[in-house]
């Protein structure tokens, strides 16, 4: 296994200079939002990092092991019913798995860009596209909206595509509920998608939305929104009212989130790490992953091991991946931790 995984990464790191995908291709030569070539920051290297206790959330003792690395992206980690992970990769249009056994294969191609992923209430893995929007890219070129799709890997059918006729554009994050709906994300606002495909507002874009989980109960959708978390109270159709501020973020801009079996939420916040809070908002310390961190999620046997997802890869000679010409350095490295804390078991997600 481990001989399998060396030469699976030389040969992403080898090829990536001469076969790059059309999504990296794209974001070399787009250079970046209003067509500027380059101006992408390298991610910064991997570093070591020490475990501080969380009482019933992890212990001190516990350690990260890297499971995957690439250089085409990975977002949207979602846990499955047998333990593996599905995470998707938006420029080469690719949902990969990883087993218990670290062992990575293709899940699903020809995703349209889906970038986050969830589970519904049939079983069904949801995701939400991005297309062609990346900002990376040709934006301006881009003549394929976005849509909620329900896949599988032989292909996808459309859940939803618009919100008051007009359609989605780049689709953020998404979490599925157990009524049969969905709670997504795009540049314009946050949404609800019920059982039968009616979308209703959450909010506009004041609110950035940019990770969202529900409660154990499904009485609160909390999202993240720059540096805070906001909440609303669902009704009992899956519609929202009453925001409000939930959380402060202790440093760092909150991305992907998930959930435990005592309610804590995991919040991804770049460099600092995944900033864990009770069910009441209070907060309760912070994992550093040895990268910057922006998905995240409980899989493996009982939900007790936690997937993260940093920027960055290195190369088979130790040394860090690096893009020239400033084309973006979109790898991505996938690690897991042993975990005191338990996924919560009533939803995929």
């Amino acid at each position: 296994m481990k001989l399998k995984f060396v030469i699976l990464i030389a040969c992403c790191a080898l090829g990536a200079g001469l076969f790059l995908s059309k999504g990296a291709i794209a974001q070399e030569e787009g250079g970046g939002g209003g067509g500027r070539r380059g101006g992408f920051p390298q991610p910064g290297p991997e570093k070591q990092v020490t475990i501080t206790a969380i009482p019933g959330v992890i212990s001190a003792d516990a350690k990260w092991t890297l499971v995957w690395q690439g250089p085409d992206n990975a977002d949207g980690l979602v846990g499955m019913k047998d333990g593996s992970v599905l995470f998707a990769q938006e420029q080469p249009s690719t949902i990969r798995r990883i087993d218990e056994h670290d062992k990575v294969t293709v899940w699903a191609t020809d995703t349209h860009g889906t970038g986050a992923l969830g589970i519904d209430k049939k079983g069904r893995v949801i995701g939400v596209e991005r297309t062609c929007s990346d900002p990376g890219g040709h934006p301006d070129q881009c003549h394929e909206n976005a849509e909620v799709i329900a896949i599988t890997p032989k292909g996808h059918t459309t859940i939803a595509k618009e919100y008051n006729g007009k359609p989605f554009w780049r689709m953020g994050e998404l979490v599925c509920d157990s009524k049969g709906g969905e709670y997504v994300s795009d540049d314009n606002g946050t949404y609800y998608v019920n059982k039968d495909g009616k979308v209703s507002l959450v909010a506009d874009k004041s609110v950035r939305t940019n990770g969202m989980m529900l409660s154990r109960d499904e009485k609160t959708l909390v999202v993240t929104n720059g540096k805070t978390l906001v909440a609303w109270d669902i009704n009992a159709d899956g519609t929202t009212t009453n925001q409000h501020d939930f959380a402060t973020l202790h440093g760092g801009n909150g991305d992907g989130m998930a959930l435990d079996n005592n309610g804590n939420y995991y919040v991804s916040t770049g460099d600092p790490g995944f900033q864990v809070f009770s069910e009441k908002g209070d907060y309760l310390g912070t994992i550093p992953l040895p990268r910057a961190t922006s998905s995240i999620a409980f899989a493996g046997k009982d939900k007790k091991v936690l997937y993260g997802k940093g920027a960055g890869m290195k190369n088979p000679d130790g040394t860090e991946y690096r893009t020239e010409g400033g084309a973006r350095n979109n790898a991505k490295a996938i690690y897991r931790i042993d975990m005191i804390a338990q996924g919560f078991t009533g939803r995929p997600k």
